[in-house]
């Protein structure tokens, strides 16, 4: 397994060994040892799945507040993603900025997103399945977001017309979101 950083600390790009052959391929995703050995230790109590049937939508960017807060562990099971990582981060010396990575069923590349990162991702293929391990399990009261488009943050989206849930269109920008990191 490689992990990659980032310009973001704690923000890493996980890429499994893959063993393929004729049949198809085998990869461990999650490995505690692993992970463990490369001085990354999260543990890891709910997994969660999304399908989105569309090219274009967006989901996020999404976080909760501490004491709920949570590091995610996302890859992508079918199709394709552009995944997005903010760092919010109060102290952070990089405080809004950004990180976007592809992940997709053909890479197989896995994003670690943790706490104090607002987090998003747009499909690029339709009927695409992400998977996701968190640290934390959902906590209404906890739950916030940013606006996607927040011109402060600045992502360069793939798509200009995202398909977007009521909840996410109506996310505050950044310098009026609610923070506790």
């Amino acid at each position: 397994m490689n992990i990659i950083s980032t310009k973001l600390k704690g923000l890493y790009i996980v890429e499994p060994d893959v063993h393929g052959d004729n049949r198809g391929f085998f990869m461990e995703s999650y490995s505690r040892a692993i992970f463990a050995e490369l001085g990354i230790e999260h543990e890891f109590i709910q997994d969660n799945h999304s399908l989105s049937e569309e090219t274009g939508v967006l989901r996020g960017l999404h976080y909760q507040l501490n004491p709920k807060a949570q590091t995610k562990l996302l890859r992508v099971a079918s199709g394709a993603i552009y995944d997005v990582a903010v760092d919010i981060r109060k102290d952070s010396s990089t405080f809004g900025q950004w990180v976007g990575v592809i992940l997709s069923e053909a890479n197989k590349r896995q994003l670690l997103v943790p706490q104090g990162f607002a987090h998003g991702f747009c499909t690029i293929v339709p009927n695409t399945q992400v998977l996701y391990k968190v640290d934390e399990y959902y906590s209404p009261e906890h739950d916030r977001g940013i606006l996607w488009s927040d011109p402060a943050i600045g992502i360069d989206w793939p798509t200009s017309k995202p398909i977007l849930s009521d909840k996410d269109q109506k996310h505050p920008l950044l310098k009026d979101a609610e923070l506790n990191f």
